[in-house]
């Protein structure tokens, strides 16, 4: 039942990874529900305080949150339910129970950007979440954030400007606005997307929700887009929770003297992605959901007349184009076409990497899929793919997928 799950998503001393593994050993919270203690010690990684916790039968406080969810029309979905998003499902600790308002559908059926940054933006800094924002969702990509004050905020009025699906993650729960600044935002966040939350109703914006809130939004995410961020920063949090879900992390070069872009600039530097527009970050994902995404050339509304007008240059006579150094790079010599490794001819991998290895004899698949299906932490998925495609074993192709050489 409903109440069992969200008495189960409430137990104080249990962390989000021992929620689920106690779920997968049981295989429902109302088995849990009424299991005794003993088997509760069973389950891996449970401590004497979470098997307590699970013991405590009392469901007060979850039929008081039920009851408030009917009151305020906010909806529930539970981890075995078909319209939990399968991205978020994926993540080493996901969160049982969502509680949101909206329209929670289609979030793994096209390109998820998340796009944070901080919330003492800079002038620059606004006007380019917001650009990005309206880009994003222009070259057809639902747009994720906090809805917090600065540079989330304005990348979602840039998304909904440009009538694009949007997706609020809160710190605190769907019932509470925060900050009040934003309360029409989260009206046109509801009517067109949803808030989120993992938190139930009433709960406050207390400070240590938010790192906490970061993981849904890189886990919905196929990738996160840092626009502007400072060395001590939780959108750092947000890129950090997303490489070690195996999402791209991009970012948007800052002036390298202006201290809010002194984080997001160390990010290029460890090796995120560099991107100038919405197109860049969502071009990524074109062979994923080809049917989605589009080219979008429109100019924001928000744009001043100059910036509309181009300036005019004179006409040159059209000259062959110059390759880049990385157009050079892709031609293949002769001596890159050697024959394709069968898996059988790779004799000098590991376990893990052969573990790793076993679904791509089928062909080309998703790297997610893979991580999943390997059962292998994911950051340690990452590594190895690194390391096997620099010794030609695997190649990575756009769209985040993987195949064997």
């Amino acid at each position: 039942m409903l109440i069992h799950w969200i008495w189960l998503a409430t137990r104080p001393e249990l962390s989000d990874r021992q929620k689920i593994a106690v779920l997968e050993a049981f295989g429902d919270p109302e088995e849990i529900f009424y299991g005794e203690k003993a088997g509760f010690s069973n389950v891996t990684g449970m401590t004497q305080a979470a098997a307590e916790a699970l013991d405590d039968k009392n469901l007060t406080q979850a039929r008081e949150i039920l009851d408030d969810c009917v009151e305020k029309g906010i909806q529930i979905c539970t981890f075995h339910d078909g319209a939990y998003p399968a991205r978020l499902k994926n993540i080493a600790d996901p969160p049982l129970v969502l509680y949101y308002k909206g329209n929670l559908t289609g979030l793994d059926s096209s390109p998820v950007i998340g796009v944070v940054g901080t919330r003492k933006a800079s002038a620059y800094g606004l006007t380019t979440s917001k650009k990005m924002g309206y880009q994003i969702a222009k070259c057809g990509g639902i747009l994720v954030s906090g809805l917090a004050e600065g540079n989330d905020g304005s990348a979602m009025v840039g998304a909904l400007t440009a009538g694009g699906m949007v997706v609020g993650v809160l710190g605190c729960g769907v019932d509470v606005v925060y900050p009040p600044m934003h309360r029409s935002l989260y009206r046109d966040t509801e009517k067109n997307g949803c808030l989120i939350s993992e938190f139930p109703p009433k709960t406050p914006p207390y400070k240590w929700n938010f790192p906490k809130r970061n993981r849904i939004i890189s886990g919905l995410s196929n990738g996160v887009l840092v626009v502007e961020a400072p060395y001590k920063s939780g959108s750092l949090i947000t890129a950090r929770e997303a490489a070690d879900q195996g999402r791209d992390v991009f970012v948007v070069p800052g002036n390298i003297d202006v201290p809010t872009f002194h984080g997001s600039n160390a990010l290029l530097r460890d090796g995120a992605i560099a991107v100038s527009c919405g197109w860049d970050v969502v071009s990524e994902y074109a062979a994923l959901y080809p049917d989605k995404i589009r080219k979008e050339n429109g100019e924001p509304l928000f744009l001043t007349e100059q910036e509309k007008t181009p300036a005019k240059v004179a006409q040159k006579p059209e000259t062959p184009a110059k390759k880049s150094l990385f157009d050079r790079k892709k031609e293949k010599k002769p001596i890159d076409n050697g024959q394709k490794k069968s898996y059988s001819d790779l004799q000098d991998l590991s376990a893990e990497e052969k573990q790793l290895l076993q679904p791509l004899r089928k062909g080309e698949t998703l790297v997610d899929d893979l991580i999943a299906e390997s059962g292998l932490p994911a950051g340690k998925v990452l590594g190895m793919l690194t390391m096997l495609q620099i010794r030609g074993i695997v190649a990575l192709l756009p769209g985040k997928r993987v195949t064997l050489k």
